[in-house]
């Protein structure tokens, strides 16, 4: 029996993503394993508001670190997998159960770049806090997992855990991201495309300040005054303020179009109408955007830094993160020479193919196996 300790649902698509995948998988590999699945009671949802009205915050801390940890722990099971390292705290819980725990851990950027609390919660160093009480609770796991190497080297690095108590499994892209026929990709492109003469961007995710956003609105900027028709397509958060200042001020609104947050039908479609996808992150635990294109036939512009030259190995052009210029160039290569766009579109569709949820489900089932056998 295996307790899955997961996130409330629909607060992290990456999150949701990860485990209702590896979930599927692990049922069709052992229909004979019992899973339980448990999350946060959601607060401010239960009809309770105006108990907690002035107080959210307190409810929302006793949720998440004491209601939710006591509920786990009441449940019998032969190993807990805490499949988000922000919930690790529950490990300090479940170590009374003498039962063995596992944490995947998908990045530790907080330690990176602390400053992406400042403005995304009340107490920033509260909340800080909390999350380093949360993310030290891996020490108290028997098993910690990574989605790449370079975040089981931070693991190790940041949290003083010992290699041996780490394994690194790459997660995998789902089978729908895959490329449409021409003639669909063509109607996509008239709804979305400004100009039919425009090279089109595309950036999926969060406008953090890891995501390197404003190095790619410098790029653009350099690429419409050097009279290159190209187009930006900013797809999941919107951009920040002084992000959005950036495209007033330089009247790059006509270019540069936010696209909301598509459900995954929508997206994989603007996946296969963009002719690139743009994401030079500073840092990213593992980087599932760049596979998700490649899967869909969009070359992929990245960075070489952090765990993305381990996901996108040669199948993507990878320069360094704030250079512009680099970027620059990268765009040009991809919009003027039609024999090399299709080069890494096909090196990303062979690249995507080496991850698999399958394959990221049979491996996780063997730590579960090493650990109660």
């Amino acid at each position: 029996k295996i307790a899955i300790v997961r996130r409330e649902k629909g607060v992290a698509l990456s999150m949701d993503v990860y485990t209702d995948n590896l979930i599927e998988r692990l049922k069709q590999l052992q229909p004979t394993w019992e899973i339980v699945e448990i999350a946060p009671t959601p607060w401010g949802k239960n009809g309770d508001e105006n108990l907690w009205k002035s107080g959210t915050g307190v409810r929302k801390y006793y949720e998440r670190l004491w209601n939710h940890p006591r509920q786990v722990s009441q449940i019998e099971a032969d190993i807990y997998h805490i499949v988000d390292h922000s919930n690790a705290h529950v490990a300090y819980w479940l170590k009374k159960t003498g039962k063995p725990i596992v944490v995947t851990c998908h990045d530790l950027v907080q330690f990176v770049y602390p400053e992406i609390l400042k403005d995304r919660a009340r107490f920033p160093a509260l909340s800080m806090a909390s999350w380093k009480y949360s993310v030290r609770g891996m020490k108290s796991a028997d098993r910690v997992i990574t989605v790449s190497n370079h975040t089981a080297k931070d693991v190790h690095e940041l949290l003083a855990i010992e290699q041996h108590q780490i394994t690194a499994i790459p997660n995998g892209v789902d089978a729908d991201f895959c490329p449409l026929p021409s003639a669909e990709v063509a109607a996509i492109r008239q709804q979305y495309q400004g100009s039919s003469q425009a090279f089109c961007l595309l950036n999926v995710g969060s406008s953090h300040q890891r995501k390197n956003i404003p190095t790619i609105l410098n790029a653009l900027l350099i690429l419409r005054d050097r009279g290159v028709a190209v187009e930006l397509w900013k797809v999941g958060e919107e951009f920040t303020a002084p992000q959005a200042a950036f495209i007033k001020v330089h009247h790059l609104d006509s270019i540069v179009k936010f696209l909301g947050k598509p459900d995954r039908a929508t997206l994989q479609q603007i996946y296969n109408a963009a002719d690139a996808l743009i994401a030079p992150s500073l840092y990213e635990g593992f980087g599932l955007t760049i596979l998700e294109a490649m899967a869909c036939g969009t070359p992929v512009i990245s960075a070489n830094v952090s765990s993305l030259p381990e996901v996108a190995g040669d199948a993507a052009i990878l320069v360094e993160p704030m250079d512009v210029e680099g970027i620059v160039a990268a765009v040009c290569d991809l919009k003027h020479n039609a024999i090399d766009r299709q080069n890494w579109s096909d090196k990303g569709l062979a690249r995507a193919k080496e991850f698999t949820w399958t394959q990221t489900a049979e491996r996780v089932a063997l730590v579960y196996e090493q650990l109660t056998f």
